[in-house]
């Protein structure tokens, strides 16, 4: 299960947001994991909450304010029911002043206190953002991931297929790579995969009778994407007499699920003289159309029934 300490996210984003940790430094090994945004009542971050604490309590200028408006008695109260939860960091936004009550009870309770003068709003975006990206949960998938057309693309196969080869031609004619052999993809979102290379693969490309290629230095920095969503799978297959046979049409669309993510897939046939970088472009090209509302294989099937239609009522 994905998960992060508090210290890791202030070694992380500590200097960016301007944090500094004022109180509960015992409480820096508490984690975030993933299975916290599946709970209801829990949400992973979020302003100022009573009823159902945030496993992060950002506090703005509001929450100082309401705080402030509150007895010594009421605050007290509400203060001891806030650090009894699932707390794993309190921020205190907008260069608001720490209340001496608050810095108590996280020492007292070993959580994390923060203070910042960056904007609360802008803070949550960011670590939302962040938080989206650590915890999400991830599966490793082989073959080689790139950009095409500027979208993501996943060009899978067996071994031998010519894979690493099709990925060379494609970043001669000026697509990027982002991973070969082994892609990690991670679900920041419900429908959105994102596909990133281990950072010991970076920049290489593995091709045979050549070796193993540094691409960066070969092509350049604008030949290497270091991550990117996916959005099509085109799957090499050897051209043989079941391949020979298949809808031509492609009126069936093959699909294929990473992890809670449905991915359209092309498969194409493999066969001496065939162009097959030219033959992915136009796939990504196609796609596109699609994610537009063009169909080029209806667009024919309906040209044809309609020139079908007209020919038996001219007869």
């Amino acid at each position: 299960m994905p998960q992060i300490s508090v210290n890791q996210l202030f070694s992380d984003k500590g200097e960016k947001l301007g944090l500094t940790w004022v109180a509960g430094k015992g409480g820096g090994a508490k984690l975030l994991t993933s299975d916290t945004v599946q709970k209801l009542s829990l949400a992973l971050i979020g302003y100022l909450n009573f009823v159902h604490p945030n496993r992060v309590q950002v506090l703005g200028c509001a929450e100082m304010d309401y705080l402030r408006s509150l007895t010594p008695e009421a605050l007290n109260q509400s203060v001891n029911n806030l650090f009894s939860t699932e707390l794993a960091a309190i921020i205190i936004a907008n260069g608001e002043t720490v209340p001496q009550l608050l810095k108590e009870a996280a020492e007292r309770t070993l959580t994390p206190l923060f203070t910042s003068h960056e904007q609360s709003p802008d803070m949550m975006n960011i670590l939302r953002h962040y938080l989206a990206q650590v915890l999400a949960e991830s599966t490793v998938r082989h073959g080689v991931f790139m950009e095409v057309q500027g979208m993501g693309v996943l060009i899978t196969g067996d071994s031998a297929v010519g894979k690493s080869e099709l990925a060379l031609e494609l970043i001669t004619r000026g697509h990027r790579l982002v991973a070969d052999d082994v892609v990690e993809f991670y679900q920041i979102s419900p429908d959105t995969l994102e596909g990133r290379c281990p950072e010991m693969l970076q920049d290489f490309l593995e091709v045979r009778g050549l070796g193993v290629l540094n691409i960066r230095a070969l092509f350049g920095e604008d030949s290497i994407k270091l991550k990117k969503n996916l959005r099509l799978i085109v799957h090499l297959e050897k051209l043989t007499e079941k391949t020979m046979s298949q809808d031509r049409l492609q009126i069936n669309a093959f699909s294929q699920q990473i992890l809670d993510t449905a991915i359209p897939e092309v498969r194409i046939p493999v066969a001496a003289g065939r162009n097959i970088a030219v033959l992915v472009e136009v796939a990504a090209r196609n796609h596109i159309l699609q994610l537009r509302g063009i169909n080029s294989t209806q667009q024919f099937i309906e040209r044809h029934d309609r020139m079908m239609a007209e020919d038996k009522y001219a007869n």
